[in-house]
């Protein structure tokens, strides 16, 4: 048996409920993971909540983990293996990273070769994929480049600004909180805006020119203007809906989007995941070259972390630790 944090129905932070479980069983082209760490994530706020499309209760949350392989049919990973695991419709098809084992497919699973502790490593599976993914797949990121990290205060948000920082970009974050300045230039960013919900004036006062690149992690409540801060040749990339707003009222094109701007998005996946270069990003983080604020809990403490997540008060990655 093995101790996991299930939903039965959809709800608050309490919804969560630790019981007792069958632990999986795999067959050949699955991998079962003993799950030492794994992170919250906001797309698993609003699964608890209720708001992910064909997703069936009961569920084991949790759309990423990691751990050590303890079985793997198909042979396609070595038993004590350190592992790392994303997305592929965990936490929402079949049952998550909230639990001690977690069954995944073969095909999503990546070793770990680092030599890192489990609060870093389960710190950086998917909230690295979406900052890297974002930064130079969507945004193709160049040194010396202004970047704009609208919600500079999330998760996902302070790793952007390290990676980009690292690769000598010059990077603007914003938050809703002046106390949080400190903790955005710990993490990289050279210069904060004040969060209003509009901040392209101030924004334009203070580079004329605008940015290169903004990274949009706010979502649907501030793209339009998020698009104004933008030079022309500049690129946003919508990567995040922290304001909790899916979509655009009344979407017009040619009023939203300026001229010779260009707008984009990123979505996290498998492939992308698959991709990351994990080990340089984990052997950064260690050595201090990338800081990036992690709030750890225990699997008792879930609903107090989902609490958390909830009011915004993290200021870090927020990390499950598994014994």
């Amino acid at each position: 048996m093995m101790r996991a944090a299930v939903v039965h129905s959809p709800g608050g932070p309490g919804v969560l409920k630790l019981e007792q479980r069958p632990v999986p069983k795999p067959d050949k082209g699955q991998v079962l993971i003993r799950v030492h760490a794994f992170g919250l994530n906001r797309s698993e706020m609003f699964t608890r909540q209720g708001h992910s499309p064909d997703v069936e209760f009961p569920r084991i949350l949790g759309i990423e983990a990691a751990g050590v392989v303890a079985a793997a049919p198909g042979g396609e990973f070595s038993e004590g293996a350190v592992v790392a695991t994303v997305m592929g419709g965990m936490g929402r098809k079949f049952d998550g990273g909230y639990a001690e084992y977690t069954l995944v497919p073969a095909s999503q699973v990546k070793v770990v070769q680092a030599d890192i502790g489990w609060e870093i490593l389960g710190a950086l599976p998917e909230m690295m994929q979406t900052a890297w993914g974002a930064l130079f797949s969507s945004l193709r990121l160049e040194k010396g480049e202004k970047l704009l990290v609208r919600g500079g205060s999330s998760s996902i948000g302070l790793a952007a600004a390290a990676i980009a920082r690292y690769h000598d970009a010059f990077v603007v974050s914003t938050s809703r909180s002046q106390s949080r300045e400190q903790l955005l230039r710990d993490s990289g960013a050279q210069e904060m805006i004040l969060e209003s919900g509009s901040i392209a004036e101030e924004a334009r006062k203070r580079y004329p020119d605008g940015f290169d690149k903004v990274l949009e992690l706010v979502g649907a409540t501030t793209l339009a203007d998020s698009l104004k801060t933008v030079k022309k040749g500049g690129i946003v990339c919508a990567a995040g809906i922290a304001g909790g707003k899916w979509v655009l009222d009344e979407f017009t094109p040619n009023a939203v989007i300026p001229s010779g701007v260009y707008l984009t998005t990123y979505a996290s996946s498998v492939e992308a995941f698959m991709e990351t270069p994990l080990d340089e990003i984990a052997r950064l983080v260690k050595s201090g070259a990338m800081h990036i604020p992690i709030k750890t809990f225990g699997l008792a403490e879930i609903v107090d972390a989902h609490r958390v997540m909830d009011d915004s008060t993290a200021e870090g990655k927020i990390v499950i630790l598994i014994d």
